[in-house]
């Protein structure tokens, strides 16, 4: 449990150092420019994501050798995902100061549709996860999985403004 709360505290260390100097948004007349912000933030999470695991998750040698091409693989379809929720919030930002009703309803159902896909993803990997590590060690990723994925959302939706009435 300290060693989750290190982690943690760690990833917001990192966090907090690239919101910092990651976005430096560029304003336009629609909103704000974030692409490269988002993708300088994606890449040092998802290193550093695959770091927390493997300190957090304890693996044997073989358990090792079994579960990481499971995560990999995992970490990929998540991605996929992440790849359209990322691409609304620059759609957002770009034209957050000129945001229709309708684009704002599209964009949240996207957004509600994703988060059903991300939690379809997870329950289509915990038998596959469960077939290469114990279940109680695949139940232990998925909590710090989970967790991880709620501090990069919550880095993510601290920088991007709300909208405006």
């Amino acid at each position: 449990m300290a060693k989750m709360f290190v982690s943690c505290l760690l990833l917001m260390l990192v966090l907090t150092a690239a919101s910092s100097t990651a976005f430096a948004q560029r304003e336009t007349e629609s909103g704000i420019e974030v692409e490269k912000d988002l993708a300088l933030l994606r890449r040092d999470l998802r290193s550093d994501k695959k770091k927390l695991i493997a300190l957090n998750v304890p693996l044997t040698e073989v358990e090792a050798t079994k579960f990481w091409p499971v995560y990999d693989e995992y970490t990929g379809q998540m991605s996929k995902i992440y790849d359209e929720f990322y691409a609304i919030i620059k759609e957002y930002a770009a034209n957050q100061k000129t945001l229709t009703d309708a684009q704002a309803s599209s964009m949240i159902n996207r957004w509600a549709a994703l988060q059903v896909q991300q939690a379809q993803t997870r329950q289509k990997y915990i038998p596959m996860v469960e077939k290469v590590i114990p279940s109680r060690k695949a139940a232990l990723f998925f909590q710090v999985d989970r967790r991880l994925y709620g501090l990069m959302d919550l880095q993510v939706a601290s920088q991007i403004p709300l909208v405006s009435q």
